[in-house]
């Protein structure tokens, strides 16, 4: 059997190291998980001050939309194409 390149091309794409933007998964992920904490405590105490669970539930998907934004910002390098990381 011929080793077509496919499993290397994807142990590539799967690896964690540092791309061009100088920032991997993992310090993304490091970067965002305060925010993203912040909005899911925002969220828990809404919904133990009583607030209807549908009204509470409502700010999760932004919540989430803009924790994966974020990481995906970090990750690309677009966030660090403006700052000096």
């Amino acid at each position: 059997m011929e080793d077509t390149g496919k499993a290397v091309e994807t142990r590539d794409l799967l690896d964690d190291r540092e791309d061009e933007s100088g920032i991997s998964r993992k310090q993304a992920l490091l970067f965002v998980s305060p925010f993203l904490f912040i909005g899911l405590a925002d969220l828990v105490l809404l919904l133990f001050w009583g607030l209807d669970p549908l009204w509470g539930f409502m700010i999760l998907p932004p919540i989430l939309f803009m924790s994966v934004l974020t990481w995906i910002a970090f990750r690309t390098g677009f966030a660090s194409d403006r700052t000096d990381f």
